[in-house]
């Protein structure tokens, strides 16, 4: 079929950044530099212009900023996002006529005969003043699309070539019109431009969404007094000291009433004793569901005095937003039609055969009601927001309709696009993406399970690069209620210790946003819960905080509080660590040793990390520097200073000698510039 306009002779491919086809917003965040590239071309010799058109979703009216050339037909811009919220961008390129002319002019200038030789009529040989007419109508023509002082001085310029054509020089010499190549820029001829069809969406966050130390604490177990019920203003009480170790999310499981059919007892007993308190997760008793609060942890004005007392230090308070109920959530009566029937008039439970979940019924995202599903769970994010919270962190959402997460976490930022949400979703990678792609802002990963060299480095390696690094957020967690890995299973004190330190500075150095189970983490907790008879060991706790009250004493001698501390320091010290995309990894033979670096696009900043993979001996190797990344010369000196230990060390060269002992696992070094 015949194009309706056939003098379009741009072709634009391969624009970048945007997912799936813009179906998806790629995320930045406030302040960012976003880099856009696109292969631009025409037919022929002529010269091709380009520009990017950008605009907040609030903005009427584009703004632009001109591509520059790179090798290939390949082209680069940048524009800074400096509001929250959607943005577009797209591309239009175009035949640029003038400049065409000025490298053609330039061209017959220097293929002009030298005038020693004998020759008739030199100039015209070139057909020059031919020439200089026709830049002058180029001119002519810009200025008819200029304004004021610009229009003026095209005109002059175009007047000026004519002349210098009438003078029919035998010899012409350089012409500049760099300036005036400048000012005929701003009016192009975009008659025939051609605009790439689609217009990117972008989102862009807070700074919080891409740094952030999250610390997860029960209230119920913050009691001062072993055996008591912990409660908001208790919780209040310890924000300060969590504040100075450097974190700054504080991050609640469930606070909500728990159910009392089917309660869970200690160690996920199935039948609860006299005082069992429940899994905060089975949500929902006679006294209300998800917008009520558990009346042992307090009332509404102490939930506002914590969210007062979270912000008056510096932090933020994230709410677990699990959608599920207890079979006592007020929804099971007054919306059977939300869980799922059985054929003999029961509710269907939550399960993993062989696992049963007698106390959690899940929700039927195929109800036939499925639309006041949809509000009544929005409606629960509305009524938290209305309390000043602005982050939550999302138990299972891939079990949950992923259509709801898109309109619902679009709807929400619609009018709070400040809103932070962090998925919970430990399952198959292509979920897991979606969900980032369909609206949240973090996302759990598999960190807890890649504890090799080659498994750590293969992971974050595909984080941090496109295209999942353009909307997938990874939040690092070496530890959670949920999860006790093997690898922290370590009875020996002495190497129990040493592993925590190494897997806490493996999440906070390779990763700019990450959390851990707190108090657990901070005393070295691993005992695990009794396995199976020929079964491997289980990720679950012995007493775990799930099912009772815990009383930590963080003042214990094995505490690693002080360490985590300094960790969290250098963090916030170094722009460097606040980022993802800058990562990364170095050769090194040892297996055991695994080294990366980061550095801010000026490198102003660059950290240098060893971390020792062993945790009960010493590991030493030469490492092998990509002297690049670290903007470094191939060869020469440079001093480098451990942030871990205040030590300084002159390098030399991209190979360089280390030992780690496993008591201090890791150099996390500065290089001094």
């Amino acid at each position: 079929m015949k194009p309706t306009e056939g003098r379009r002779r741009i072709v634009i491919e391969e624009v970048q950044p945007q997912v799936d086809a813009a179906r998806y917003p790629a995320k930045r965040t406030l302040g960012d530099l976003v880099t856009v590239t696109a292969a631009i071309f025409g037919d022929g010799h002529d010269r091709v212009a380009a520009r990017v058109l950008y605009r907040h979703a609030s903005q009427s009216t584009w703004k632009q900023a001109r591509l520059t050339a790179l090798p290939n037909d390949f082209w680069t811009a940048n524009f800074v996002v400096d509001k929250l919220g959607p943005w577009r961008f797209t591309i239009e390129a175009w035949i640029d006529h003038f400049d065409t002319w000025m490298h053609d002019l330039e061209k017959r200038l220097k293929a002009q005969p030298d005038p020693k030789e004998p020759t008739q009529q030199i100039s015209t040989a070139q057909d020059i003043p031919l020439a200089l007419r026709i830049g002058a109508g180029h001119l002519d023509a810009a200025a008819a699309r200029a304004i004021g002082d610009d229009a003026r001085e095209l005109k002059a310029a175009a007047i000026d070539l004519r002349s210098m054509a009438d003078a029919n020089e035998p010899l012409y010499g350089p012409i500049d019109l760099d300036d005036i190549a400048l000012v005929a820029a701003k009016y192009p001829d975009l008659s025939f431009a051609t605009k790439y069809a689609t217009e990117i969406p972008i989102w862009v966050d807070r700074e919080r969404a891409r740094f952030s130390s999250w610390y997860e604490i029960f209230p119920r177990s913050c009691s001062p007094a072993p055996d008591k019920h912990g409660t908001f203003r208790d919780l209040a009480a310890r924000v300060p000291e969590i504040s100075a170790m450097g974190f700054d999310v504080l991050y609640m499981p469930p606070i909500h009433p728990i159910g009392v059919a089917f309660r869970k007892g200690k160690n996920n007993s199935v039948t609860a004793a006299p005082g069992d308190v429940g899994s905060p997760w089975a949500i929902g008793a006679k006294e209300g569901g998800h917008t009520a609060l558990l009346a042992d942890l307090g009332t509404f004005d102490d939930f506002a005095a914590l969210v007062k007392a979270t912000k008056a230090n510096g932090m933020e308070l994230a709410l677990d937003i699990a959608f599920q109920c207890s079979p006592d959530h007020p929804w099971v009566t007054e919306h059977p039609e939300w869980f799922i029937q059985r054929p003999d008039g029961t509710i269907q439970y939550a399960e993993n055969p062989p696992k049963k979940y007698q106390d959690i019924y899940p929700l039927n995202f195929e109800s036939k009601n499925w639309t006041g599903l949809w509000d009544a769970l929005f409606g629960v994010f509305e009524f938290w927001i209305e309390r000043g919270v602005r982050i939550f962190r999302v138990d299972n959402p891939h079990t949950k309709a992923l259509p709801f997460w898109e309109w619902c976490i679009a709807e929400i930022q619609r009018t709070t696009p400040e809103t932070i949400f962090l998925a919970e979703a430990f399952t198959r990678p292509h979920v897991m993406y979606s969900l980032a792609k369909g609206g949240f802002t973090q996302g759990y990963t598999y960190f807890t399970w890649r504890n090799t060299k080659a498994d750590l480095q293969s992971y974050f390696e595909e984080l941090t690069a496109p295209p999942v690094v353009e909307f997938f957020r990874p939040n690092v967690w070496p530890n959670t209620p949920d999860i006790l890995h093997e690898q922290l299973q370590e009875p020996d004190p002495i190497s129990r210790r040493a592993m925590f330190l190494q897997r806490v500075i493996l999440a906070a150095t390779l990763s700019s946003n990450y959390g851990i189970y707190g108090p657990a983490y901070e005393l070295c907790e691993w005992r695990p819960a009794k396995p199976a008879p020929g079964k491997p060991g289980s990720e679950e706790y012995l007493d775990s905080e799930k099912y009772q009250l815990r009383h930590w004493d963080r003042r214990a001698p094995i505490s690693i509080a002080p360490e985590i501390t300094q960790l969290n320091r250098i963090r916030h010290e170094n722009p460097a660590l606040q980022r993802n995309e800058n990562l990364s990894f170095h050769a090194c033979a040892n297996p055991n040793l695994l080294c990366y670096s980061k550095s801010t696009p000026d490198l102003a900043n660059t950290i240098l990390i060893v971390v020792n993979l062993d945790n009960r001996n010493e590991q030493a190797g030469t490492v092998d520097l990509n002297m690049a990344a670290l903007g470094l010369p191939w060869q020469g000196d440079f001093e480098v200073e451990d942030l871990l230990t205040g030590a300084r060390f002159l390098w030399r060269d991209q190979r360089n000698y280390v030992a780690l002992r496993p008591e201090v696992p890791a150099h996390i070094l500065r290089i001094v510039r």
